[in-house]
């Protein structure tokens, strides 16, 4: 029988699951053969050497002998486990939505370092970054993913007249991948009102660098349209929905109710 052939990767843990007694099932995206589903055996034991090395969101480098079904996983190296995201619920919920729509805007053994690169950087951004720039970081995440990808959105000029966009409220439409001018999309079906205020926050953090966009400062509720106008893009192009979104919802809805509950009562005028 042919021995099994070794490599090594530079990966990201994206997803994991429990595999027969003690084994676990990795779904990794890796810097220089993409997507890979590898099998870590005995990763569930105490006496492991590779479980703290293959934890979600761990940067890692892998040793794996190639198998009839899944890679095996031999050997496991931490380079950067992220430790500050384990200890913040919100910031945890941002990187299982980054490892979802890696996951899912990519294909197996089809590498992209670029995109590697951004979700490496992103994962250290929300590990150092204060809570109040982590939503940020998450949008320049989302835009500069659907640049790698192939599906930047048109923001400069409108999709229908093809003149340039005008500073004023225009109309973004999720099925068509970009904005309509008022006269071509106010009456037209499926788009929604974009104020110029996020018009300029998405092409700001499309066509500058972070260290640029991390400045911006923003209003809750420009902050709220553009995450939205983004979740429904990316929604329509995956044509279904993400759980990491419900989960960071809950989370919201949760934290919001506590904050509540424990302010200060109003006294009455």
């Amino acid at each position: 029988m042919p021995k099994s052939r070794l490599f090594n990767v530079d990966a990201i843990i994206l997803r994991r699951s429990d595999f027969d007694e003690a084994d676990r099932v990795l779904t990794v995206f890796t810097a220089e053969r993409g997507k890979l589903r590898l099998l870590a055996k005995g990763a569930r034991k105490t006496t492991s050497r590779k479980s703290g090395h293959i934890e979600l969101f761990t940067h890692a480098t892998l040793q794996v002998a190639e198998g009839r079904t899944w890679g095996i996983v031999s050997q496991a190296e931490t380079v950067e486990s992220f430790r500050a995201l384990r200890e913040d619920l919100d910031k945890i919920s941002q990187a299982y939505y980054l490892a979802e729509l890696v996951d899912k805007f990519s294909e197996e053994n089809d590498p992209s370092f670029p995109l590697f690169e951004l979700a490496v950087l992103t994962l250290a951004r929300l590990n150092d970054s204060p809570p109040a720039t982590t939503s940020m970081a998450m949008r320049f995440f989302d835009l500069h993913l659907l640049r790698l990808t192939g599906y930047q959105p048109q923001l400069h000029f409108c999709i229908a007249c093809n003149k340039p966009l005008e500073a004023e409220d225009n109309y973004f439409h999720p099925a068509e991948g970009g904005v309509f001018c008022p006269n071509c999309g106010a009456t037209r079906p499926g788009t929604q009102r974009l104020s110029l205020g996020a018009l300029k926050v998405l092409r700001f953090l499309q066509t500058r660098s972070w260290e640029e966009a991390a400045r911006l400062h923003l209003t809750p509720a420009t902050q709220h349209e553009v995450e939205k106008t983004l979740l429904d893009y990316i929604t329509h192009i995956l044509e279904r929905k993400l759980k990491s979104v419900d989960f960071l919802r809950k989370l919201r809805q949760n934290k919001k109710i506590m904050d509540e509950a424990i302010s200060p009562a109003k006294t009455p005028i």
